[in-house]
């Protein structure tokens, strides 16, 4: 879920708009339990004009929830180095702005100019690890999800140098804008695409 953008909005008509609010999610729990904990303006702004202070008084509400597409207009994807990075023995990225309704489901890295592809594993969340990455100026590659299967996308481009740093933002040059689809036609329906949070 990490990454994931969704549009949220309460349940309650006599307090709550019904366009809601979109949201990227920026964390998740272990259990089973389904909450968004947002900020207190966008816990605001779910709510009919002048009605915010009664709506943040209640505290906790009923949402119904449904997966949008993430938009960054004219933002690239960019690679994070995480801090927990050490350079030139362990290297684990996030992924960020990256848009429209897709997962990342697999990540390669290469020393640009090269063709010897090392995997990378799913550490936890949105970060890719991998022990003795490859030397020199770095590139990715990478599966989404896409339509009903998933494609290749390749920064062909140096992303990360040969010098890449823990807490640097590289960009990919890459923009994202696939929307996986889902199987069932009555999930395009509006109403019938949210789902209640317990």
């Amino acid at each position: 879920g990490c990454s994931a953008c969704y549009q949220i909005r309460c349940t309650d008509p006599k307090l709550c708009n019904k366009s809601g609010a979109t949201i990227v999610v920026a964390d998740f729990t272990q259990n089973n339990q389904t909450d968004f904990v947002v900020s207190r303006s966008t816990f605001s702004s779910l709510a009919i004009a002048k009605k915010g202070p009664r709506l943040l008084k209640s505290g906790i509400i009923d949402i119904e929830y449904k997966r949008v597409p993430c938009e960054y207009k004219g933002q690239n994807m960019v690679v994070k180095v995480d801090q927990s990075s050490q350079y030139p023995y362990y290297l684990a990225v996030q992924f960020l702005y990256q848009g429209g309704q897709t997962e990342i489901v697999n990540v390669d890295v290469a020393q640009v100019g090269t063709s010897e592809w090392h995997y990378m594993t799913r550490n936890h969340g949105t970060v890719w690890d991998i022990e003795k990455p490859p030397g020199g100026a770095l590139q990715f590659r990478f599966v989404v999800t896409s339509g009903y299967d998933g494609k290749w996308l390749w920064a062909k481009k140096s992303v990360l140098p040969s010098d890449w740093k823990s807490g640097g933002v590289y960009d990919t040059g890459i923009q994202i804008s696939d929307v996986a689809r889902d199987i069932c036609n009555a999930c395009d329906d509006n109403d019938s695409a949210w789902a209640e949070s317990p």
